[in-house]
C-alpha cells in the first residue's frame, strides 16, 4: 500500500451510533439523518453542531420556540409526534463527512415502526435518503421523502428556503 493511501486510510474512524433513537408510541413522523456528526456524538444527541439549522428549521415549521437544551428538543419532538433516528448504525468515516462513509451497517428501524404509529418517513439530506433506499426501504415498505440537508455544509439552501421546503412534513 502506498504511503499516501495509508495516510488517507488512517484518517478514518470506526463509529458506532452512540445514542438511541428518539420516539414514543405516539410518533407519526420519522426523520432520518445519516450518522451523527462529531459535535452530535460529543453532545450525545441529534443535530448538535451549532451551525446545523435543524432545530431552527423545525421550530419555524412547527410554529414553536427554538429549543435550546436537549430536554427542550425532546419535548418539542414528542409534543409534535416526531421521531428521530439515523440510517447508519456503524461505519468508517473521516470526521463528519458523509462523502467519506464506507463499511456501512444500517440501523434496524423495525422496533421504531412496531412501537409507534409512524406512517411517514423523511430523510434529512441525500446521504440519508440513499442509505435508506439501499438498506431499509424494502424492509419497511415505506417510501421516504428526501429533503435538503440542514447541515452547515449545505450552503446552497438558506434557512428560509429550508423552512419552506420542510413544511411538507406537516
Amino acid at each position: 500500500m502506498s504511503r499516501e493511501k495509508r495516510l488517507k486510510e488512517s484518517n478514518y474512524t470506526h463509529v458506532i451510533h452512540p445514542f438511541p433513537a428518539l420516539y414514543d408510541a405516539d410518533s407519526k413522523i420519522l426523520i432520518l439523518g445519516s450518522l451523527p456528526s462529531v459535535k452530535s456524538r460529543e453532545q450525545n444527541f441529534f443535530y448538535g453542531h451549532p451551525q446545523n439549522r435543524f432545530w431552527k428549521m423545525l421550530a419555524a415549521v412547527l410554529g414553536e420556540k427554538i429549543p435550546e437544551t436537549i430536554e427542550e428538543k425532546k419535548e418539542l419532538l414528542h409534543r409534535n409526534h416526531i421521531a428521530l433516528w439515523d440510517t447508519i448504525y456503524s461505519c468508517d468515516i473521516i470526521g463528519s463527512s458523509d462523502s467519506s462513509i464506507k463499511n456501512v451497517v444500517p440501523t434496524d428501524l423495525n422496533r421504531i415502526l412496531e412501537e409507534s404509529e409512524v406512517e411517514r418517513i423523511f430523510c434529512n439530506g441525500k446521504a440519508s435518503g440513499n442509505y435508506y433506499k439501499k438498506y431499509q426501504e424494502s424492509r419497511t415498505g415505506i417510501e421516504a421523502t428526501v429533503l435538503p440537508s440542514t447541515s452547515p455544509a449545505n450552503a446552497a439552501f438558506s434557512l428560509e428556503k429550508l423552512i419552506e421546503i420542510w413544511k411538507c412534513i406537516l
